[in-house]
């Protein structure tokens, strides 16, 4: 007896679903059991990856290879040009990153064209004249910008993070500015109690703590801490919280207000995004969901009448 066609697509159904869920586990871990595994205490001392082996000998040779990138970079040595407060922003302060992004432009700029014209070589389109030079701009061209995409890739998504962290993070500051700490006490608090939870504002806290007890001034502080994050919600909190320093008033309502504030544009980014939906959904729905279901609803109909007609041929 053949199983019925409904017992042999539940299976199916139950077969892609597991598989997925074992997809997702693996590909998009919790969030809470990283954060556990981070804070219990390692077993014992790790073994060093390939990576880790050959990391100084790579950062050495990027270091002698591209010795022009600080000239390039167009930094006086004091005002860090724009490309430097780019990386700030990806949160690359690695001194080798402007040498790794000079470096792999080069190479991508040169290497890839050559790949272009093997590729085109090893296939069967052999261009004539002026075609022969596509490839070769068109990997350029890829090999040039695709380190600025990588970098802006990075940026976008730091700065995303950065922004959901900031109301949360402006609580707990509130919270500690009213517990009777002072500003620069409570940012350093506040960078260790999110550490877990969003290590890049974590970071960016412990940073401004760190320039705090070197002797900048807080209105200095405060100001490399929004070149650091480059967004403008967080320059009108820089600049809030230097005025209230400065003409006395309190830090905590003004911190509730920005909060409120932040909370607010979040949830306004939400719903419009989520009213954008319907818009980029028309594609989808165009070219893959309507011809299949134009192709099983109009298909009997199609098989039908093709039938009839053979037989009033016949």
């Amino acid at each position: 007896m053949t199983p019925s066609p409904l017992v042999f697509a539940a299976l199916i159904f139950a077969l892609v679903v597991t598989l997925s869920y074992a997809l997702l586990s693996r590909w998009l871990p919790d969030a809470g059991k990283e954060r556990l595994s981070q804070l219990s205490a390692p077993s014992g001392q790790p073994r060093a990856s390939v990576w880790q082996r050959l990391k100084p000998q790579l950062m050495a040779t990027l270091l002698w290879f591209s010795p022009w990138t600080a000239a390039m970079s167009g930094s006086d040595g004091e005002t860090p040009s724009t490309l430097r407060v780019r990386f700030l922003n990806a949160g690359w302060r690695s001194p080798a990153a402007l040498q790794i992004y000079f470096t792999s432009k080069t190479l991508l700029t040169l290497s890839l064209p050559f790949l272009g014209l093997a590729l085109v070589e090893m296939s069967n389109w052999h261009p004539q004249g002026v075609q022969r030079l596509l490839p070769v701009l068109t990997g350029a061209a890829m090999g040039y910008y695709f380190p600025n995409w990588i970098l802006n890739m990075q940026v976008k998504r730091r700065q995303l993070a950065l922004l959901h962290a900031f109301p949360d993070a402006l609580d707990l500051l509130r919270v500690c500015v009213q517990a009777g700490l002072g500003l620069d006490a409570a940012i350093e608090r506040v960078g260790r109690e999110i550490r877990q939870a969003r290590p890049e504002l974590s970071e960016e806290f412990a940073l401004t703590g760190m320039a705090l007890r070197a002797g900048l001034s807080r209105a200095e502080a405060l100001r490399n801490l929004s070149v650091r994050i480059g967004l403008k919600d967080i320059d009108a909190l820089v600049s809030m919280l230097i005025q209230a320093d400065r003409f006395g008033t309190s830090v905590s309502e003004s911190l509730q207000v920005h909060s409120d504030a932040l909370r607010t544009q979040r949830r306004l980014r939400a719903e419009e995004t989520a009213a954008k939906l319907p818009v980029k959904l028309l594609i989808p729905l165009i070219f893959c969901v309507f011809p299949s279901l134009l192709t099983v609803l109009l298909g009997p109909v199609v098989v039908t009448l093709s039938r009839q007609f053979i037989k009033t041929a016949t």
